[in-house]
């Protein structure tokens, strides 16, 4: 445990930035896109969120670590961030529900990261420059010399482009039963799942079945689904054209569908749409969120960085010929689209996170919006 070090630490990003502090976590250097999280609670379901894979996570909350962590509230088997960048960890663990320091469960599972140094002024240059590669040096990286510690982050590969589906999909079916009324079989494209939406699924009635992201449509019929969700995940869309073709056999197949954040920009691109990434992408537990079919704004979680492009109001024709289309929700912020609704086949999808186990839980109702279609089809399909 070293919540004491004064073992020097650096962080680089590509534009020749550099920011000294001291090592955090274990030793070693680490590379990836660094992003800013504006959550002031919940770090260890961010640090658990597959979402993050390939990502240097920034906390703009200046205080981290107090309540440690704990075997109760992960998202899923292993912290999966790139690196980790505090400004004042928590020199003791005082909640009564820790198993560990944050410190010890960064050294566990190899996560290299960086404290003290001056977090609000690293979130304001990927604010206005937007986010980029860096890495962070310690130990024995740390004697790098600077020019090499500059080139080996300008040599890193941009998000842009990568597919990390296989880095955190299960490698084989998992399958949590559902709890009270039964629906039926659910068919989870695990792109980076996170717990609580498991849990959340199989609370609504279904049997949860976690299939691994190299899932063919051939097994998923031979589950015999009632419905079909795509699952949260790190990369590129635009990358995963595997996952859009598998998506459209679904949609043709006639299953009804949910998706949330990756799994929102898949269906964009199953229904003929594009997506673009955005400047800093939208990470936080505060993202205000309107939508459109209640007028209800809800504060929402976020962790993106890619979005759908289209139009904002009215509905459309989906250029894949699956009828029309509407954008169900939007981002207050800045107008990104943050969900998607199909008006002539049972598809729907959010760009958000509405099981955020740290919360907020405004968006909790999608999943029983969800629970209503599928069973609204069973209905129609049986009475035919």
């Amino acid at each position: 445990m070293s919540l004491f070090s004064h073992e020097p630490a650096v962080l680089v990003l590509e534009d020749g930035s550099r920011y000294a502090g001291a090592a955090y976590g274990a030793r070693g250097t680490t590379i990836g896109e660094v992003v800013f999280a504006t959550g002031m609670t919940g770090y260890q379901e961010t640090l658990t969120d597959p979402s993050y894979a390939g990502q240097i996570v920034l906390q703009t909350a200046p205080h981290i670590g107090n309540t440690g962590m704990n075997d109760e509230d992960p998202e899923s088997r292993r912290i999966w961030v790139a690196g980790y960048i505090v400004r004042d960890p928590s020199r003791v663990v005082s909640n009564w529900r820790a198993d560990e320091s944050l410190d010890d469960s960064l050294e566990r599972d190899g996560i290299v990261g960086i404290s003290g140094i001056d977090t609000r002024a690293v979130t304001r240059v990927i604010r206005d420059a937007g986010s980029m590669r860096g890495a962070i040096f310690s130990g024995d990286a740390a004697e790098i010399s600077d020019d090499e510690q500059l080139r080996i982050v300008r040599e890193a590969p941009a998000m842009a482009g990568r597919n990390l589906s296989a880095e955190v999909s299960v490698s084989v079916a998992e399958v949590t039963p559902a709890i009270g009324e039964r629906i039926g079989n659910l068919a989870v494209i695990d792109l980076g799942v996170k717990q609580a939406t498991i849990n959340n699924l199989a609370q609504r009635g279904f049997d949860v079945h976690v299939l691994p992201q190299t899932t063919t449509i051939e097994e998923i019929t031979a589950i015999e689904p009632v419905a079909v969700f795509y699952s949260n995940g790190p990369g590129d869309p635009a990358a995963s054209d595997g996952h859009v073709a598998l998506l459209r056999g679904v949609l043709d197949a006639g299953y009804p569908f949910f998706g949330i954040c990756f799994g929102n920009q898949l269906l964009g691109r199953a229904l003929g749409l594009g997506t673009y990434k955005l400047p800093f992408g939208h990470r936080g537990i505060n993202q205000p969120v309107l939508d459109k079919t209640t007028g209800r704004v809800e504060i929402t979680a976020h962790n993106h960085g890619f979005a759908v492009d289209a139009p904002i109001e009215g509905a459309f024709d989906s250029p894949n010929g699956y009828g029309k289309v509407e954008v169900s929700h939007v981002g207050l912020n800045d107008q990104v689209v943050e969900g998607l609704r199909a008006l002539d086949i049972p598809a729907f999808s959010v760009q958000y996170h509405p099981e955020a186990a740290a919360g907020p839980h405004d968006a909790n109702y999608l999943f029983d919006r969800f629970r209503d279609m599928v069973i609204a089809h069973n209905d129609k399909k049986d009475s035919k």
